[in-house]
């Protein structure tokens, strides 16, 4: 396969897993603007900051509240994880690789791109908005659907496989951030008893409450709900599921000895995890550190198989 091939293929699966975790990490904090009002101060800076796009963010406005916050999160075309910027991507690598796909996806892709360009202004209102982030949703569902039971499972395949994983995983961390940076402000801000509703938000933003509930048998707390979502191997979005789903998908593939050992090395950091400690001490910081990791495979799948150098990399976005 031609690294430009298989390039474009990566990036399908980052933007259009971009694009779907954006859509449930705004509806988290929303959610939770609704069922912790006491936080709503700190909700919006805060995503700013888990994205890691602070910089970028207050280049263009000067107030993080909400308003600018869902306009630089759905429709700010400079911003690379608004959701605008994503489906363009998405788009423009499919449409440059449809002879790769089955026609069906590149149609949907496109019948995606569309929607998201009628609808996403409309989007920023407050009444519009959970109606649009659940269309962002499902059109990622039915395009991942489609993919997987019409598309050859063949290198191709598995390089969609890789970018979506690759982007589920650092996105799912950036979700449990969300409650893990809430829980520091706790203290002052939120009463201890609303704790649950706090992580049950965060499960419902990645469609995890009744999976998590048919594996944990108590009520919702912290600890349960981070070790599920960081270590559980069979709920699809959970990181330790994700890793494998890596470790699957770069073991056929050739001179993968260094992807290997970056995945290999996060999978046994998630499996050695003490979650107790971790939300006592520095769960924050943990997760700094697991994003950087995470970033690492990233570079080595580049350097391997599309011939860049770490700083080409880190430059780079197709």
């Amino acid at each position: 396969m031609l690294s430009r091939v298989a390039e474009r293929m990566y990036w399908i699966g980052r933007y259009l897993e971009r694009a779907e975790n954006t859509a449930r990490l705004v509806n988290v904090n929303a959610s939770l603007v609704l069922d912790l009002p006491r936080i709503v101060k700190y909700i919006w800076s805060g995503m700013i900051s888990i994205c890691g796009s602070s910089d970028l963010f207050f280049t263009k406005y000067e107030k993080s509240d909400e308003r600018n916050v869902i306009k630089f999160m759905l429709a700010d075309e400079s911003n690379p994880g608004s959701i605008v910027y994503s489906i363009r991507m998405a788009r423009e690598n499919a449409r440059t690789t449809r002879e790769i796909m089955p026609s069906e996806a590149w149609e949907l892709i496109n019948e995606f791109h569309l929607f998201v360009k009628q609808h996403v202004n409309s989007s920023l209102k407050r009444d519009a908005q959970n109606e649009f982030l659940d269309s962002i949703t499902s059109f990622c569902h039915q395009i991942t659907g489609l993919l997987f039971g019409n598309m050859s499972h063949g290198e191709a395949y598995s390089f969609i496989r890789i970018g979506s994983n690759l982007e589920r995983a650092d996105m799912t961390t950036r979700i449990v951030d969300v409650g893990c940076m809430n829980l520091l402000r706790r203290r002052e801000d939120i009463p201890e008893t609303l704790d649950n509703i706090l992580w049950m938000n965060v499960l419902h933003s990645l469609s995890a409450y009744q999976m998590y509930k048919q594996h944990v048998r108590d009520k919702v707390n912290s600890k349960d709900v981070v070790a599920f979502l960081m270590k559980d191997q069979q709920f699809p979005r959970a990181v330790a599921h994700c890793l494998t789903e890596l470790n699957n998908c770069v073991l056929p593939m050739p001179k993968n000895d260094q992807t290997l050992r970056s995945v290999t090395r996060v999978q046994r950091i998630i499996a050695e995890i003490d979650v107790a400690r971790l939300l006592e001490n520095n769960l924050h910081e943990f997760i700094d550190e697991l994003q950087i990791d995470l970033a690492d495979i990233h570079t080595q799948v580049s350097h391997t198989w599309f011939g860049y150098s770490p700083q080409e990399t880190a430059e780079r976005q197709v």
